[in-house]
């Protein structure tokens, strides 16, 4: 497998211009097909067959393995065989006619206003890096940047002034994010007290680890988790969930599909589409609970009126 990823990741660099990130995750699937494929059926790579390939399949299935990840690592192996095929290491795709399991859908979870102020608030420091994390969280919500976007930023792709941003997201595509008010004050003091005091001599990067160098993706994720604890939030949050905020949040304030489709950097509106139910479900939640309050409210009200009918009957009864 090592040797026919050679090229298959130089491919992935080269034409499709895939993030670092995603090529990891890519070697990831197939080295862990390859040591199934080696282990359980005592074969290689070339040799699959639709049948080891199900057999696989179940294996994962057995192992409880999200329906989610399943799909992603049958599309990775889809795509490694038609490149073969493609190469001419092999003749036929073996494994063509095997479909992906349907994938249940799952509404994203999204933060409340009211804690995503705490959240961002709790990063509330005068030293170096608590500047660098509340302009982190600030941006993250303000444009709904993906946590590679955050990472990969070059101080040169920020305009304060403008109130803009050039970010890379998937495919190396690159697109214009709005920064709102809050994130470009933030943005500008860190620049301004934070970052001189952190970066290292002739670094682009515009968020900088303690080292001087740019800051991780894995540095963003525990930053992310820490000022959620500090916040007092019972929930795992993690730094995609200020992205799926950022999305329902504007289409809760009336932004037209199209425009958070662009934003995000959705390929497919059927992606963004995704959000518009994530609104459907809070409104109907809302309504239940209305609902249900109007009948409580109503049922306390009878409950009142009733003990106090009893009372002025019981002083009626009392009078000579």
């Amino acid at each position: 497998m090592e040797e026919l990823l050679k090229p298959y990741i130089r491919y992935l660099k080269a034409e499709r211009n895939l993030s670092s990130y995603t090529i990891r995750n890519y070697r990831g699937d197939l080295c862990h097909f390859g040591r199934y494929l080696e282990t359980e059926e005592g074969i290689g790579p070339l040799e699959v067959d639709r049948q080891s390939f199900r057999r696989y399949l179940a294996r994962l299935r057995e192992a409880d393995t999200a329906s989610a990840s399943v799909s992603r690592k049958m599309s990775t192996i889809h795509t490694f065989y038609r490149f073969l095929v493609r190469e001419g290491v092999l003749e036929r795709d073996p494994l063509m006619g095997v479909t992906s399991p349907r994938r249940e859908r799952r509404l994203p979870q999204i933060l409340g206003k009211d804690q995503l102020t705490a959240l961002i608030e709790a990063a509330d420091s005068d030293v170096p890096q608590g500047l660098r994390d509340r302009a982190i969280l600030e941006l993250m919500y303000a444009s709904g940047l993906r946590l590679a976007e955050v990472v990969g930023l070059d101080v040169a792709g920020v305009d304060l002034g403008e109130q803009l941003a050039r970010v890379r997201g998937k495919g190396n595509k690159e697109r214009i994010v709005l920064i709102g008010r809050p994130a470009t004050e933030a943005l500008q003091r860190y620049l301004r007290e934070g970052r001189p005091k952190l970066a290292r001599a002739g670094e682009t990067a515009l968020f900088i680890n303690r080292d001087g160098k740019r800051l991780s993706g894995r540095s963003v994720q525990k930053t992310v988790r820490k000022h959620a604890l500090m916040a007092g939030l019972d929930q795992r949050v993690f730094p995609h969930l200020l992205r799926h905020s950022f999305a329902t949040h504007m289409l809760d304030g009336g932004a037209e599909l199209r425009v958070v489709q662009e934003l995000l950097g959705h390929a497919s509106a059927n992606t963004t589409q995704i959000y518009t139910h994530v609104t459907e479900e809070q409104q109907r939640r809302v309504y239940t609970q209305a609902f249900y309050n109007q009948v409580r409210l109503k049922a306390r009200e009878k409950e009142e009126e009733t003990s106090r009918e009893d009372e002025d009957a019981h002083t009626a009864n009392q009078r000579p």
